[in-house]
C-alpha cells in the first residue's frame, strides 16, 4: 500500500511539472509573439516622476512591498497584460481576459533606478513559479514585467540571463512584454494590505512576504520601513 501511495504522490508530482513546463512554453510563446507584434507604449514623466508596471502573484503583496522602497512615490493595484478593455477582478478571475494582476509603480529615478525596481521585482518572489506566486494559481497571477523602451529590456534580459546562470536555462518563469496599457483596479484593492492588517490572507501570506523582502533589500527601504 506505501509503495503504491509513494507511486501514486511520484506520477501526480511528475504531471504537475509537465503542466507547469507545459504552461511555461505556452507563456514564452506568447511573450515572443507580443515581442514581436507589439511596439511598448512609453509612459511620459509627470511632475519628475516615471512610472513602471510589474505583475507578480497577488497585487495586494506587490503594492505593499513597492510602497516600501525609497524614492516611490505611489504603488497602484491594476490589470494589464490581457486583450481585453476595461477588466475587472471578476472578469480577469476567469482567466479568458489575459490580464494579469499588475501595480504602477510612480518613482523618483533620481532616487531609486528602474534597475534597482527590477532587483526588487525578482527578490520578493518565487522566480520560478509559473502562472502564480505562493498559494494563488492562475494566469491571472502570472509574473510579468513590462518594459517602455530598448534600454529597460536590456535591463530586465541581462537579469534574467544572471539568475538563468544560478538556476538554470528556462528556470525564470516570467514574462517579458511590451507595455501597452494599465487598468487601475478598483478601489477596494488599493492600500489593501495597509487598510486591512487582520485580513487572513494579509496576516498569512502577504505580510509575510513583505517582510522576506524587506529582510533582503534593508538598503532600499524607506526609513520608516526598517
Amino acid at each position: 500500500m506505501k509503495k503504491y501511495l509513494l507511486l501514486n504522490g511520484m506520477m501526480v508530482l511528475m504531471a504537475m511539472q509537465a503542466s507547469c513546463q507545459s504552461s511555461n512554453n505556452k507563456n514564452k510563446e506568447q511573450e515572443k509573439v507580443a515581442q514581436e507584434t507589439q511596439d511598448p507604449v512609453q509612459v511620459k514623466s509627470s511632475d519628475g516622476y516615471e512610472r513602471a508596471y510589474f505583475a507578480s502573484g497577488c497585487f495586494w503583496c506587490v503594492e505593499a512591498i513597492y510602497e516600501s522602497v525609497k524614492g516611490v512615490k505611489e504603488s497602484i493595484s491594476g490589470y494589464s497584460g490581457g486583450h481585453t478593455e476595461n477588466p475587472t477582478y471578476e472578469s480577469s478571475n476567469t482567466g479568458l481576459t489575459g490580464h494579469a494582476e499588475a501595480v504602477e509603480i510612480i518613482y523618483d529615478d533620481s532616487i531609486v533606478s528602474f534597475e534597482d525596481l527590477v532587483d526588487v521585482y525578482f527578490g520578493s518572489q518565487n522566480i520560478t513559479q509559473v502562472n502564480g506566486q505562493g498559494p494563488d494559481r492562475g494566469s491571472q497571477y502570472r509574473s510579468i514585467i513590462f518594459y517602455q523602451n530598448e534600454t529597460q529590456k536590456k535591463i530586465i534580459d541581462t537579469k534574467i540571463e544572471a539568475l538563468e546562470k544560478e538556476l538554470g536555462e528556462g528556470k525564470v518563469a516570467a514574462q517579458v512584454l511590451p507595455f501597452q496599457k494599465f487598468w487601475v483596479g478598483e478601489g477596494y484593492h488599493q492600500d489593501f494590505e495597509k487598510r486591512n492588517p487582520t485580513h487572513p490572507y494579509i496576516i498569512g501570506v502577504s505580510i509575510p512576504r513583505l517582510l522576506r523582502f524587506q529582510n533582503k533589500f534593508p538598503h532600499l527601504l524607506k526609513e520608516n520601513d526598517h
